[in-house]
């Protein structure tokens, strides 16, 4: 008893931490102007309340891999330790089925009552107010459940047409929820492998964004003294620009916007010391290079382990247990690097995301981002979150084997579905970095050669009319 009550406490107190984080991310990115009148008010509140318990709850099972995998070591190295006997396999096995439960819970429930909660407005001819939209949300909530299970079960027998697994589907919750959930996971799975690999190349791009390039071949002054003179040619315009061309001066305003920040990138390129231009860029961009190879390279290897042993499988062994044996050929190191890949593959995962053209503008902004938008953004991240340790055994990132409700998903045994997996997240994965690579070596081609003034791209705006160093309009 005293065991499960420190348990008890230590999962709460890590459940409120994530809370309080999520609580301020969502915030942050929250539009302001939702919270006018009393009702929405409520309304939104509500829905900030269950996106922000979503959001923890992603974050809950995106550190419980690196958890339970740190957690074996520890219990390897410090078998007798009576200040971590708390740490043992039924609290990891016990934390990923209220893992799996909690998505469930968030994916099926809370999340499309929120969505529907927001979006009602009550049945017609009873009083507005509070009641009449819970009412509308929950009938919403009812016809799609059953929407859901109908689709579910039409597929199954289309699939699977047999008198054991019709049967079967009569069971909710013992069979019917876990086959829902993975369906979800194969469609998260799938996402993931399609956000991951260019997520992976666009590190590359965000990283420069965040740190400071070295300046090389590169004159700040002079690009400060073209920068300055273009920001007043465009201040001179916007104040001579009539009040009546609306569109003009709009245009204006966006122009001298991108012009200010160039201008601020500059300036703080100009104040970066030495160490921070010449070594943290350099340094972060081979870090980068080697935990992606390191990927691709144990992709590989288990794509070669799929080949000639069945064990490599992710429903391959039940494994060793918690606290038995290392999960990794290089003992605490091993594991340490797993970890760091782990976390690094989410981060990719998620830049991936918002990176594709079809979530361009799902994109959180600061300070404008409407209630119905975080709550799509929190699925997707949910969606991610609970495909992540699915993925990272599929790939073979890690052995640890799945524990609880993660590991009872059907297409794991496939063997075809799982080699097919790999191949094409190394093929993926290799194509967007060597696409990468080769679109950055063109471009310094063509500046090496001078070809980069004349625009060659099919970009109209590249045909616009620019101020040069000594102030005067040139037309390219």
């Amino acid at each position: 008893p005293d065991k499960l009550f420190v348990c008890f406490q230590i999962c709460f107190l890590l459940f409120a931490v994530l809370y309080i984080v999520s609580y301020f991310i969502i915030t942050r990115y929250k539009r302001k102007a939702d919270e006018q009148e009393d009702e929405d008010a409520i309304v939104n509140r509500i829905s900030l309340f269950l996106s922000t318990f979503t959001l923890a709850v992603s974050a809950g099972a995106v550190l419980l891999l690196p958890f339970s995998i740190i957690s074996n070591e520890i219990l390897l190295s410090f078998p007798q330790n009576y200040y971590i006997q708390w740490l043992n396999g039924s609290l990891i096995h016990g934390l990923w089925n209220l893992a799996s439960l909690f998505s469930n819970l968030c994916l099926f429930v809370l999340m499309p009552f929120a969505f529907f909660f927001l979006e009602s407005e009550g049945f017609a001819g009873l009083k507005k107010g509070i009641r009449a939209r819970i009412l509308e949300t929950l009938v919403m909530l009812i016809l799609l459940g059953l929407l859901i299970l109908g689709i579910v079960w039409v597929a199954s027998a289309l699939i699977d047409n047999d008198a054991a697994s019709m049967e079967s589907l009569y069971d909710l919750w013992e069979f019917y929820l876990p086959y829902l959930y993975s369906c979800i996971s194969l469609m998260g799975c799938l996402l993931l492998l399609v956000c991951t690999p260019v997520g992976l190349s666009r590190m590359f791009t965000v990283m420069g964004q965040l740190l400071v390039k070295p300046t090389i071949l590169e004159d700040l002054d002079e690009q400060m003294y073209i920068i300055t003179l273009e920001e007043e040619a465009i201040q001179r315009k916007l104040n001579g620009a009539s009040s009546a061309v609306e569109y003009q001066t709009a245009e204006l305003e966006r122009e001298l916007e991108k012009v200010k920040s160039k201008k601020t990138n500059l300036e703080r390129r100009k104040k970066a010391s030495a160490w921070e231009r010449n070594l943290v860029y350099p340094a972060v961009m081979i870090l980068l290079l080697i935990e992606t190879s390191i990927s691709v390279l144990l992709v590989a290897l288990n794509i070669l382990y799929l080949l000639v042993d069945e064990t490599a499988m992710p429903k391959g062994s039940g494994g060793p247990g918690i606290g038995n044996a290392s999960l990794s050929t290089f003992g605490f190191v091993g594991a340490a690097l797993e970890i760091i890949l782990i976390f690094y593959l989410m981060v990719s995962s998620v830049v991936g995301f918002y990176s594709l053209r079809f979530f361009e503008n799902f994109t959180p902004r600061k300070d404008d981002t409407t209630m119905t938008k975080i709550i799509g953004n929190c699925v997707s991240i949910l969606v991610l979150s609970s495909a992540l340790p699915v993925m990272s055994r599929t790939l073979g990132i890690t052995r640890f084997d799945l524990l609880g409700d993660f590991g009872r998903f059907n297409w794991l045994g496939n063997f075809y579905i799982v080699l097919s997996y790999n191949l094409l997240f190394a093929i993926v994965t290799t194509l967007c970095l060597v696409r990468k690579f080769t679109s950055a070596v063109r471009e310094e081609l063509l500046k090496a050669i001078g070809l980069d003034k004349l625009h060659l791209s099919n970009n109209p705006r590249d045909s616009e009319t620019k101020p040069s160093a000594n102030g005067h309009q040139k037309t390219l």
